[in-house]
Order: C-alpha cells, then sequence, then structure tokens
C-alpha cells in the first residue's frame, strides 16, 4: 500500500501571507522567523531532514546501507537520487500547500533548506525541473516543481533548463496507483525538445518520490536523447 501525498490541505501549518510581515514569521508555528526567512530557528532544526538514505534511491534507512530494491538493480535510467527530507509532518503539509494553494513562499524556504543540504554535491551541468503537462500547468497556473527549483538552482549557481524536457501525455494522477500502475501510467510520458542543446550531466529535479517512475521516465527520456548522466534531486522522500 503506498502512501497518498500531496492530497492534505493547509491543516495547521502558517504563513499564507508571512512574506507581507516583517520580522519575518515561521511558516510552521508562526513565530519571528529567521532574518530574512519565513522560517525559525527551533523548527528549521526539526524538520524531518533525511539522515540514512539509501545511496542510491535515497529510500529513508536506519543506518547508512543501500535498501533491498536497490542491492538487486541497476538504478534504472538513474545513477543517484538525493533528497533533503522525508515525507513527514510538516513537509507533507508544507508541499501540498504549495502545489495546491499557490503559497510560493514555502517554495523558497525550502528552496533555502535544500540548498544547504545539497551544497556539497557536485554540480551538475543543468538542473531540469520535472515538467507538467501543458493542460495541468493551465488549470494550476504555475509548476511546483518548477518554482522549487528556480531559487535552489540561483542560490547554487547552477543552470536551470526548463527548456529540455516536456510531457506528452497528461497522465493520470499517481497518487492513487500501485508501482506497477504508476509504470504503465508514465510510459512514452516524456519528450526531450528538438533543436535544443543538451548537457552531458544532469540533475531532475522534483517535489516528492514515492517510488521513483516519474523520475526514471524522465530519466529514460533524456537518456535516449543523448545524456550520459542523469541524477535527480527531490525535496521529499515517501519512506
Amino acid at each position: 500500500m503506498f502512501r497518498a501525498v500531496n492530497q492534505s490541505g493547509p491543516g495547521k501549518v502558517d504563513g499564507g501571507l508571512s512574506f507581507l510581515c516583517w520580522p519575518p514569521r515561521c511558516l510552521i508555528c508562526a513565530a519571528p522567523g529567521a532574518p530574512g526567512r519565513d522560517l525559525c530557528p527551533d523548527c528549521h532544526a526539526a524538520l524531518p531532514w533525511l539522515h540514512h538514505p539509501c545511496p542510491r534511491c535515497a529510500l529513508p534507512q536506519p543506518r547508512a546501507q543501500f535498501c533491498p530494491a536497490c542491492r538487486q538493480s541497476d538504478g534504472g535510467a538513474l545513477t543517484r537520487i538525493h533528497a533533503g527530507f522525508e515525507y513527514a509532518f510538516p513537509l507533507d503539509q508544507l508541499l501540498p500547500r504549495l502545489k495546491f494553494h499557490g503559497d510560493l513562499t514555502v517554495a523558497r524556504v525550502l528552496a533555502h533548506c535544500l540548498a544547504e543540504r545539497f551544497a556539497a554535491l557536485p554540480r551538475p551541468q543543468a538542473l531540469v525541473p520535472v515538467p507538467l503537462h501543458r493542460r495541468r500547468l493551465r488549470w494550476r497556473g504555475y509548476d511546483q516543481a518548477l518554482e522549487l527549483a528556480r531559487p535552489l538552482a540561483r542560490r547554487l549557481g547552477v543552470p536551470l533548463r526548463d527548456d529540455l524536457l516536456v510531457r506528452r501525455h497528461a497522465t493520470a494522477a499517481q497518487t492513487s496507483l500501485n508501482a506497477a500502475a504508476r509504470q504503465r501510467n508514465l510510459h512514452a510520458a516524456f519528450g526531450v525538445r528538438s533543436g535544443v542543446a543538451l548537457p552531458t550531466r544532469v540533475t531532475l529535479f522534483d517535489d516528492v518520490m514515492t517510488t521513483g517512475a516519474t523520475l526514471q521516465a524522465a530519466a529514460r527520456a533524456l537518456r535516449a536523447a543523448g545524456v550520459a548522466v542523469v541524477e535527480a534531486w527531490v525535496c521529499a522522500r515517501v519512506a
């Protein structure tokens, strides 16, 4: 049974208008935030940072070790996945707030945190957010992965390439599907735009990873187009 993600409402997490306040207000507890950040020091420290991920797929582990699935596989089209957080409170409130309620302050705050976590990683030639289909983008009005990736790329000095990948099909929502159905749902879902210059080393970016089917489908499209190495960064990893 897969845990449904990105479906909860705002809950008790505050911060929809926090960008209007001075000093900043913490998105989680509404206390004064740290300078230049809508997050207080205590809540920043208490975030569900991912401490012991599987070195290949970032699945949370009790200690630094490969998960059982990765001991028996080569990782598919992705070389490695890095995640900043486990998908637990308050990420399970903040990310739906960004995704469904248009709270872009969440993107700015989490991107700041992710920049801290990913600062020591090798820089890719391009950070590529996993795109929405144009129909869903018109309905929502913004792409949550892009809104997270844009400030993250800026902080880390990585080129942002949202012009490489296109979502060809308006796939069904992944949250209610099991692993096999997710794979079928994403068959040939992504393509690479014609006429664009392709980097050799690319890092995909998405907000939440559950089974990795979306990232693998996007990575396969990039590899088929000629990208040599595809890794992924995600904000939160579902256990």
